[in-house]
């Protein structure tokens, strides 16, 4: 019996200005190392949202941490969408 195995890698943190506003979005890779149908790798997008503070503190280890807002509006969130897959030549894009 197969399952599906693999794990995410987060590449790079990009941030876009948008509308006045700066959004923050993570590239990163997928690899399946063993799947039912497939196996490889394959580019994808997280959008946390909205920058409010840009690495304002740190966490108790040391590492920098934002404060976002999660983007709601359907629209912007096609927009953004949009202007990422050009940018990035990505797809499969997410939002929190």
């Amino acid at each position: 019996m197969r399952f599906p195995a693999g794990y995410y890698t987060p590449l790079v943190e990009m941030r876009l200005p948008y509308k006045g506003r700066e959004v923050v979005y993570i590239v990163g890779q997928a690899t399946a190392e063993s799947c039912c149908c497939a196996s490889g790798t394959c580019g994808y997008v997280v959008v946390p949202g909205y920058v409010l503070y840009w690495k304002s503190r740190t966490n108790e280890v040391g590492r920098d941490l934002s404060d976002v807002e999660p983007i709601t509006d359907e629209e912007a969130r096609l927009e953004i969408a949009g202007i990422i897959r050009q940018r990035e030549g990505i797809s499969n894009i997410r939002f929190w």
